[in-house]
């Protein structure tokens, strides 16, 4: 599925240097060369116990021109596992409408872009990959659960915010057992 002129993001979670460290607290890598190390820290994803059961995940995109990490969204908790709402900017979006279910025995979530057009991600046949897919059932991003990489087709480059946070909470999801 994934193709050589794909995006390449490598999701790297804090918990490998500090055991500490809550999962919601990693950052994700552009995979800009082939060498090793050719990447670019691209977001932050900090996650910050607010004195309720759940918190807050904070997620931020590091800005091309000026090279400063700014906020461009927050993940709300109703509990230490259980997320209620995604901001993406301003727009607040219901984690249960970025997961939708068509079925009980579904093996996809459907969401919606900022534009209202829907897209899927999907359990892959190894049973631990996900992909994604439009409305077409053509293929804008694989995640690979072994290696940690987000794969996204160019043409979904605009909505990368949309495609990291979703693929996160997915991989969060599943690893739960709550897919």
């Amino acid at each position: 599925m994934a193709a050589e002129t794909d995006m390449v993001f490598r999701f790297v979670n804090s918990t490998s240097t500090n055991t500490d460290s809550d999962a919601r607290t990693f950052r994700v890598y552009q995979v800009v060369g082939t060498a090793a190390h050719e990447e670019l820290e691209l977001y932050r994803f900090s996650h910050s116990m607010t004195g309720s059961s759940g918190g807050t995940t904070t997620y931020q995109r590091k800005n091309m021109n000026s090279l400063i990490f700014e906020t461009v969204g927050h993940i709300s908790w109703s509990s230490n596992i259980i997320a209620s709402a995604v901001y993406f900017g301003l727009e607040e979006v219901s984690v249960k409408d970025l997961r939708k279910v068509k079925n009980a025995t579904s093996h996809s979530r459907r969401f919606k872009s900022g534009v209202g057009a829907v897209y899927k991600w999907k359990i892959s046949d190894n049973r631990t990959d996900l992909y994604c897919i439009d409305s077409q059932d053509k293929y804008i991003a694989s995640w690979s659960n072994y290696e940690r990489i987000l794969r996204v087709t160019p043409r979904a480059s605009a909505m990368l915010d949309r495609l990291v946070v979703t693929c996160f909470l997915n991989v969060w999801f599943k690893r739960l057992g709550r897919w």
